[in-house]
């Protein structure tokens, strides 16, 4: 039987999960508030905590792939994981900086 890999953030794995519940009750939030129709501009002051939420998220995943999968990588010294895991990293950065 193989084992499965462990990740980067498998060891914050549980701040991660408390975080996105946050998320999740501030989203749920956000739909009481257009059901009770509230001001247009207090919704859009929560969308945008929401989505800076979301993205500390995946600031905070994308810097454990970096100091765990590439730093491991580096030192078993495969250099195709290396420039796998940074291509990775690099299509990872353009999704967020687009987003």
């Amino acid at each position: 039987m193989t084992a499965t890999p462990r990740r980067g953030y498998s060891l914050t794995k549980d701040d991660y999960a408390k975080r996105l519940s946050r998320i999740e009750g501030q989203v749920r939030g956000i739909r009481r508030m257009i059901d009770e129709d509230t001001y247009c501009i207090d919704v859009l002051t929560q969308v945008s905590a929401v989505t800076k939420a979301l993205q500390a998220v995946a600031v905070g995943l994308l810097d454990e792939h970096l100091h765990h999968c590439v730093k491991n990588a580096l030192a078993e010294g495969d250099e195709g994981a290396i420039d796998a895991m940074v291509a990775e990293a690099t299509k990872a950065i353009e999704r967020l900086v687009k987003a």
